[in-house]
């Protein structure tokens, strides 16, 4: 049973630190990595030997070789790499033209055998003129040339006296008996070889491949790119293979033009310039080499480097793919544009398998019959928070005040109610008091028209009593308690419960007359009082539907936690006391809360004395959570995010869990996300607060209430199967 073991209760209570994220220094990369939607590239920057095509072809020919090692199905290098890029007249000169060609034939052969795609840049001579290309090649053929489309002409940049723009450029170049087409609307679909092993669920779906567009230097620069027209034409990764010289700043600009190229285009992007080797005349290269994902840096590369740079980093083909699929307005650009975006040639490719090696061989000893490769990309625990401290406070002030504003709105917009809220001295009821007493302020309304109630049950512990009634009195706002004890007694005895007859009978209707009592007695005083009832459950708790429908904590007049996950929470609570937004006596209470365990408490104690534990019934929040953002975020499949569940939280350490205790509580997720449908569908108003997405029926979220989960079942089942 899943809940038998009690989870790691205080694992999340610490600071959100480095160990929220993992950066495994291994290059290994298997099947399920594949199925999982991930596509190793790699960023190089070679030392060029400049008009030596030959020496070029081979060190690429090497460097290509170590990265199909690292697992990389994707290799680019610098722009003009074969010849080098400072050659100035010398392109014009026939015996670097034909031994860059030749160059290309070579390093064709040589890479036949290479499980990966390479993008290198070579002049090549189309009719009466000469471009410059980047060359695809893969599987021992020459597949494509894209020229450059935007020549620099300005400051150091004199490209337009030797060659020609790609712009409506459409031919062919014959080399070593492949006609090669050259042409900038031309896309590259890369098809990964099909693994050895039984493949996981999620790979039948859609084959192992990726789709490729080229857009060189000066490309990026310009105000609508190559590589923008190529994204909404198909391409899910784009490399740009670069010259640029380096003068002071400019490494920033590159890094921001091509961060922002991701973002907007939502793809990959692989960046790679000229370093070592060009000409040092009149300039200096850097050879800076980046991968990019969807606006984040995934991965860097040493400036300046004595000798050859390689960067890797798995690109998430799965969240570009669903990112793309949701923002309809991608794809409404592409209508809009379609003189731009039509008309690409695509060429396929099938790489070859890879053939035993250290890559192959550390895979097996590292993970066994049951082991998975690691990533080489930052792997978040928790993905509703940054994983940067800055990010983070800046998150908790956003969110916050996204709360108090719309909270201010609705109090005004219903005329100057006053609030009625219970306490518990838990996570959830805390952060909705602090956010109403913010609202208060900000209105110029007293705080003492906040009326918060302490409802202790049967098992409410003296801590969190004495924790809600030390908020509400540093906050200044109209404290009182009410036992519903004998209330929920009598409902109790009249329902026959054997509770009422002295037995220890803790079912769910003892918990939830308790639940039910408790908010009936809240909107009878907002009754009585002229006031509304402020709901204090959060996203994740109705993820998983662990509120009582209806006459219960399922229901109020307004709820501000709603759009906030429980991991954010109590980054919240700790925020608002760091930050001040409140006197020391009310900061002092808030870490005390933000320490305590979490509990209904609506069950007493057992014989040891250990309290009732939320995590022990509907799993670990930071792992609901994860689970959570990858569904509803990106509607991943079970798979998808099984693996993804692994590479962040599987290992032996105290903090960490075994396979299968993730896909446990993975499947407790799917079974109580897909039945708590119906308690969404009926959501009090709440403000949005996560662009991650939240679960009103009026906005994020619409789902049938009664949707048969099966084929999430069956796949949770599939991959019990592989354990």
């Amino acid at each position: 049973m899943v809940g038998a073991a009690r989870p790691r209760q205080q694992q999340w209570n610490r600071s959100h630190n480095s160990t929220t994220r993992r950066v495994w220094e291994t290059v290994l990369v298997d099947a399920d990595a594949v199925a999982a939607g991930f596509v190793r590239v790699a960023a190089c920057s070679l030392p060029v030997s400049l008009a030596d095509p030959p020496a070029n072809a081979a060190a690429t020919a090497a460097q290509a070789r170590t990265a199909a090692q690292a697992g990389a199905a994707l290799a680019i290098f610098p722009e003009l790499g074969l010849t080098g890029y400072s050659l100035d007249d010398l392109f014009m000169q026939s015996a670097v033209i034909e031994a860059a060609e030749a160059a290309l034939a070579e390093l064709a052969r040589a890479t036949a055998d290479l499980p990966l795609a390479l993008v290198v840049g070579a002049p090549l001579r189309v009719t009466h003129r000469l471009h410059n290309c980047a060359v695809v090649i893969a599987a021992g053929r020459l597949l494509g040339a894209v020229p450059k489309s935007y020549l620099p002409n300005y400051r150091e940049f004199y490209e337009q006296r030797q060659f020609a723009s790609g712009i409506g450029a459409d031919g062919a170049v014959e080399i070593a008996g492949q006609s090669v087409p050259v042409n900038v609307k031309q896309l590259f679909e890369v098809r990964l070889p099909a693994p050895d092993a039984a493949p996981p669920p999620a790979l039948g779906r859609r084959a192992p491949a990726f789709r490729l567009g080229i857009e060189i230097c000066e490309d990026l620069w310009v105000p609508i790119s190559p590589g923008a027209e190529a994204a909404l034409a198909g391409a899910e990764v784009i490399a740009n293979i670069s010259g640029s010289p380096i003068t002071v700043g400019k490494a920033r600009q590159r890094r921001r033009l091509a961060q922002a190229q991701s973002a907007k285009l939502i793809c990959g992007y692989v960046y790679a310039a000229s370093g070592q080797g060009e000409s040092s005349t009149d300039l200096s290269w850097d050879g800076q080499t980046a991968v990019f994902e969807r606006g984040e840096r995934l991965a860097k590369g040493a400036r300046f480097a004595q000798g050859p740079v390689m960067t890797l980093a798995d690109i998430d083909l799965a969240l570009i793919r669903q990112d793309r699929l949701r923002q309809g307005s991608f794809d409404d650009n592409r209508l809009a544009n379609g003189e731009r975006t039509g008309g690409f040639r695509l060429t396929a490719v099938d790489l070859p398998a890879a053939g035993p090696g250290p890559s192959a061989k550390a895979a097996d000893a590292a993970g066994g019959a049951n082991g998975i490769g690691r990533l080489l990309r930052p792997v978040t625990r928790f993905p509703f928070l940054p994983d940067d401290r800055a990010r983070l406070d800046q998150d908790c002030y956003e969110a916050y005040n996204i709360q108090v504003s719309a909270l201010t709105r609705r109090l005004t917009a219903l005329g100057r109610p006053k609030i009625v809220i219970g306490v518990s001295g838990g996570l959830d009821s805390s952060q909705a008091l602090i956010v109403a007493a913010k609202a208060m302020d900000r209105l110029g309304r007293a705080r003492g028209e906040i009326l918060a109630r302490g409802l202790p049950g049967f098992a409410t512990s003296e801590a969190t009593k004495a924790n809600a009634e030390a908020l509400a009195r540093a906050l200044g706002v109209g404290f009182e308690e009410i036992d519903i004890r004998p209330a929920a007694r009598q409902m109790l005895a009249d329902l026959g419960h054997p509770f009422a007859r002295g037995e220890a009978e803790y079912d769910v209707t003892f918990e939830n007359v308790q639940a039910g009592l408790r908010t009936d007695y809240l909107f009878r005083l907002a009754n009585q009082r002229g006031g509304i009832v402020l709901g204090t459950g959060d996203l994740s708790e109705l993820a998983l539907g662990w509120c009582t429908y209806g006459v219960g904590d399922q229901m109020s007049h307004y709820n501000v936690n709603a759009g906030v996950p429980k991991t954010l929470i109590r980054h919240l609570i700790l925020w608002v006391a760091k930050t001040g937004q409140f006197d020391q006596a009310v900061g002092r209470t808030l870490e005390a809360i933000a320490g305590t365990e979490i509990s209904p408490e609506l069950v007493p104690p057992g014989e040891d004395g250990e309290l009732q534990s939320t995590e022990a019934v509907i799993g670990p929040y930071p792992l609901q959570d994860f689970a959570l953002y990858h569904t509803l975020r990106f509607g991943l499949t079970p798979s998808q995010v099984f693996y993804r569940l692994r590479q962040a939280w599987e290992g032996a350490g105290p903090d960490d869990y075994s396979a299968a205790e993730l896909l446990g509580w993975l499947e407790v997720f799917y079974r109580r996300f897909f039945a708590a449908q119906f308690k969404r569908s009926a959501l009090p108003n709440g403000p949005k607060v996560i662009a991650s997405g939240a679960l009103s029926p009026r906005g994020d979220w619409r789902q049938p209430s009664d949707v048969d989960a099966a084929l999430w079942r069956r796949e949770v089942e599939a991959l019990k199967a592989r354990l």
